[in-house]
């Protein structure tokens, strides 16, 4: 199987990870171009291995870097819902909006590490790599992520973080 080939086999997942990272298809497109123009650029770099998480990473740096460039990039979940194919059921197409919403008022970082390892099913190694960070960093922002999500999915809003008194 040749590079391109490869590559285009994992262009269905790229592009969910990216709509679910961005809320917007045009966004999302976007990023998918950008990430496949650097992939196969720089694919004599790749050593073989996991080719997906090698690009969801090409795809979280550039994702990193157009939110740092940008001055606000909101999170726009109803943008999605007019092109999610319509479930059977009234009450599933609003749970799915819920679900939606929901992962909308995440933290961009537990979003992110929740969608990589809930929905694309990458292991929390892969998912350390693709963002950086420790892989007890990514088990962390699941956990939280995950535990802030059945809150809002249930309608109870978490505490707030007891604030801590400075003592002299």
């Amino acid at each position: 199987m040749s590079s391109r080939d490869l590559i285009v086999a994992e262009i269905p997942r790229l592009r969910r990870y990216a709509r679910a990272l961005t809320g917007d298809a045009a966004r999302a497109d976007d990023l998918v171009q950008d990430t496949l123009e650097r992939a196969l650029s720089r694919f004599s770099l790749w050593r073989p291995g996991n080719l997906r998480a090698w690009l969801f990473t090409i795809m979280h740096n550039i994702f990193v870097n157009q939110i740092k460039s940008a001055a606000n990039i909101d999170y726009l979940a109803d943008e999605l819902l007019p092109d999610l194919p319509l479930r059977a059921t009234q009450s599933d197409n609003l749970e799915l909006r819920d679900l939606d919403r929901a992962l909308s008022r995440l933290s961009a970082e537990q979003r992110e590490v929740l969608l990589l390892v809930g929905l694309e099913d990458l292991s929390y190694e892969e998912a350390a790599r693709i963002v950086g960070t420790p892989i007890g960093t990514v088990m962390s922002r699941l956990s939280r992520g995950r535990e802030r999500l059945r809150a809002l999915l249930s309608g109870v809003e978490l505490a707030a973080a007891p604030q801590l008194k400075v003592i002299k």
